[in-house]
């Protein structure tokens, strides 16, 4: 049972509306590329008070660290959504991989600040990084994958993974399916997959589109 304590009241609900407001003008900034705007420029465009940026900031850079952690959290809960129903490491770890440049079709936004952040999001401890490690690891102690270095094949598949990434960016013609699917195949083959083997697991079905 939740106790009174517990359920939110008007005052926090409009301050965690405020702090999401500051969030989402910060995502919409970092994906423009527009580090260097004011906490002024932030604070109108999040449609929220100047005054009320400190009660939840203590500075502009913290609230830009905040929403490239909220981004990737949130990427990161979306795709173990997606491959919650797999159970051998190295298709966990290729469905990841297609499904990340397909969303990038779908959430062109939250893409951006990803490629903003660049290569720096491969030695967080939160978001993609620990996950995509997770799976490599496991997919190596399964025989799945011949990585002798687990760091240098996170790296690897990552810089890959940035790449399809920004070339989807810069041409929005390209078909994301087909290229996300290469690049899969080229990175299952760097880890010790035969032709024939790569090409079987990224023909293999994909769970459906997310409806967000």
């Amino acid at each position: 049972m939740t106790s009174a304590a517990e359920v939110p009241t008007r005052v926090d609900r409009r301050k965690e509306h405020t702090r999401n407001a500051l969030l989402g003008a910060a995502q919409k900034f970092l994906a423009g590329g527009r580090t260097s705007v004011s906490i002024q420029e932030i604070t109108d465009a999040a449609d929220v008070g100047f005054g009320s940026f400190y009660n939840h900031f203590e500075s502009k850079e913290a609230l830009f660290a905040a929403a490239v952690d909220a981004t990737l959290q949130s990427y990161a809960v979306l795709l173990d959504d997606l491959v919650s129903g797999y159970e051998d490491p190295a298709e966990v770890f290729a469905v990841s991989f297609r499904m990340t440049g397909r969303l990038q079709r779908q959430l062109p936004e939250m893409v951006r600040v990803i490629l903003h952040e660049g290569m720096r999001i491969l030695t967080r401890d939160d978001g993609l990084a620990p996950r995509a490690r997770h799976d490599i690891v496991a997919a190596q102690a399964a025989g799945r994958f011949d990585v002798p270095d687990p760091e240098l094949a996170l790296m690897a598949a990552g810089g890959a993974l940035l790449g399809l990434l920004q070339l989807l960016e810069k041409d929005p013609g390209l078909d994301a399916g087909e290229r996300s699917d290469a690049m899969t195949r080229q990175i299952l083959r760097m880890f010790g997959f035969s032709a024939s083997d790569a090409n079987e697991l990224v023909s293999r079905a994909l769970p459906p589109q997310p409806s967000l």
